[in-house]
C-alpha cells in the first residue's frame, strides 16, 4: 500500500492549490482517506476527510467553506482543492488511508494505517 502527495507549492495569500493523493498497490475505493498537515512546530492535525464511496465528507472548521475533498476512485486518486489560502495554511500535507467496511468516516490520525510522504504548501502574505 503506498500513497504518493503531490500538488504542494508555494503560493501567494488567496491563491489556490490542489493536493492530489493518487494510491499504488491497492484499489482506493476500499479506504476511507484523511487529509492531514503539520506547520513548523506544531501538532499534526486533521483537515479534511473523505468516505470510501465519497458521499461523506468532513472538514476541521479552520479551512470549512475554503476546501474541498474528493475522490475519483477510477484514477485511484483522491484531491484536496484549497482555495482562498491564507499564510496560516503554511504546512506539510498528508494523505492517509485507512481500509474500511462501512461508508462511515474516518477522522483520527490512529485510525489511519497507510500514510504518504506529504507535500509542502507555502502560503506568503
Amino acid at each position: 500500500v503506498q500513497l504518493q502527495a503531490s500538488g504542494g507549492g508555494l503560493v501567494q495569500a488567496g491563491g489556490s492549490l490542489r493536493l492530489s493523493c493518487a494510491a499504488s498497490g491497492f484499489t482506493l475505493d476500499e479506504y476511507a482517506i484523511g487529509w492531514f498537515r503539520q506547520a513548523p512546530g506544531k501538532e499534526r492535525e486533521g483537515v479534511s476527510c473523505i468516505s470510501k464511496g465519497g458521499s461523506k465528507t468532513d472538514y476541521a472548521d479552520s479551512v470549512k467553506g475554503r476546501f474541498t475533498i474528493s475522490r475519483d476512485n477510477h484514477k485511484n486518486t483522491v484531491y484536496l482543492q484549497m482555495n482562498s489560502l491564507e499564510p496560516e495554511d503554511t504546512a506539510v500535507y498528508f494523505c492517509a488511508a485507512v481500509k474500511v467496511n462501512s461508508y462511515g468516516l474516518a477522522r483520527q490520525e490512529d485510525d489511519f494505517g497507510s500514510w504518504g510522504q506529504g507535500t509542502q504548501v507555502t502560503v506568503s502574505s
